[in-house]
């Protein structure tokens, strides 16, 4: 009788940022996680997919073949650094398990987007980056203190596509004894450097209070608010290879973010400053409390780049009402809609996790009022890598 094998779902804790995504996401709840690490419960997880679609990295995309009987546990996956080898699989062995995800639909990138590279420096070979530029972005007397970062490769070349992120090692260890998780971060500047060079910029907002409001240090955002000109960082990566842009003429990229989602959104503006595209229109909707609370505000406002249509949300100004990203959405619904209709949009999201569900919430009004089912339309961005949605 031929032995009985399972396709196993995993998730690379060396890939991981801890976002939360993929648990949010899992319609079955097949997905938990403890203070190490993210891991699938094996007796439940059908392989619906649902999860790959926000990872930001594809630590979601992992597989292993394993004998029924010996599908790796929540302990075994609770105490991994790395995900263990493919074991050796017998002549004739029968899968069972979840589906062959090759078979299934999953994230893809625009089919103009250049080809990315990924995972060139891993935690056994750390690039080792400069820091040439460290300003804060955000006013005085703010509750949110968001820094602008400059990193330097040097002679080590480290390519990098809008989109991509990277993953910053903090040195010490955590009330465990163990080193450090790295720690991921959106890049905010276009391939060809921020300042036409090897290196690359990082939109960093120092982390001083977790989402229940308590007071909590940051690990990896505050060692790099606290670096100074001149002091070393190292550097995973790049990761990421589906959150591109397209680079066809006639593109147009619709984007939505708040906070330090802005950072891709930068360097996606930013590449398309330096090579402008034809017959290509930019639309970007950011939100945020206040214009000293936002990123690159200023930038936006006084100088922008050519042709770019902005939408601005404040939620928390005194001369005015309260105004969301998904408000100022619903306000142009005509124009979402259009761009909705037109084959040559591409979508993007960043932010935190709990604007997703406003967001989505205003794309399913926008579309019903104008005789479109936002499901339908999602599926079929999805197949065309025309929608990407990166929160946290």
């Amino acid at each position: 009788m031929s032995a009985q094998y399972i396709r196993q779902h995993l998730i690379d804790p060396a890939m991981c940022t801890r976002c939360n995504t993929c648990e949010s996401s899992c319609p079955i709840e097949a997905i938990t996680h403890d203070s190490n690490n993210y891991v699938v419960k094996a007796d439940l997880c059908n392989g619906c997919l649902e999860c790959t679609w926000g990872c930001p990295t594809g630590a979601i995309d992992s597989w292993r073949l394993v004998p029924d009987s010996e599908a790796y546990s929540l302990d075994d996956q609770f105490g991994w650094s790395s995900l263990p080898a493919q074991l050796e699989v017998e002549a004739g062995a029968v899968i069972g398990g979840a589906p062959d995800p090759a078979a299934a639909l999953q994230p893809s990138a625009p089919h103009s987007a250049a080809t990315p590279a990924e995972a060139l420096f891993t935690q056994e070979n750390p690039a080792l980056a400069t820091i040439t530029v460290n300003r804060r972005l955000t006013g005085d007397g703010t509750g949110s203190d968001i820094h602008h970062l400059v990193l330097d490769f040097g002679d080590q070349h480290f390519p990098v596509l809008e989109g991509q992120n990277i993953a910053i090692v903090p040195p010490g260890v955590d009330e465990q004894g163990r080193p450090h998780v790295p720690r991921y971060y959106s890049i905010a500047s276009a391939r060809s450097g921020e300042v036409l060079g090897n290196d690359l910029a990082l939109t960093v907002k120092r982390v001083v209070a977790d989402h229940t409001g308590q007071p909590v240090r940051g690990v990896g955002s505050n060692h790099l608010c606290d670096l100074a000109r001149g002091d070393q960082v190292k550097v995973l990566g790049p990761f990421g290879g589906t959150y591109l842009m397209p680079n066809h003429a006639g593109s147009h990229l619709l984007m939505i973010c708040t906070g330090t989602g802005i950072a891709p959104m930068r360097a996606m503006l930013e590449q398309r400053h330096r090579v402008p595209v034809s017959g290509a229109r930019l639309i970007l909707f950011y939100g945020g409390r206040t214009p000293k609370e936002m990123a690159y505000h200023d930038d936006l406002v006084n100088f922008g780049v050519p042709g770019l249509e902005l939408h601005l949300a404040y939620s928390r100004m005194n001369d005015r009402p309260k105004e969301y990203v998904q408000d100022c959405l619903r306000t142009q619904g005509d124009e979402i809609a259009g761009l909705l209709r037109d084959p040559e949009c591409h979508l993007y999201v960043c932010g935190l996790k709990s604007m997703e569900e406003g967001i989505v919430q205003a794309l399913i009004d926008i579309c019903s009022r104008h005789g479109m089912d936002w499901s339908s339309v999602r599926q079929q961005l999805r197949e065309q890598g025309r929608v990407h949605f990166e929160t946290y």
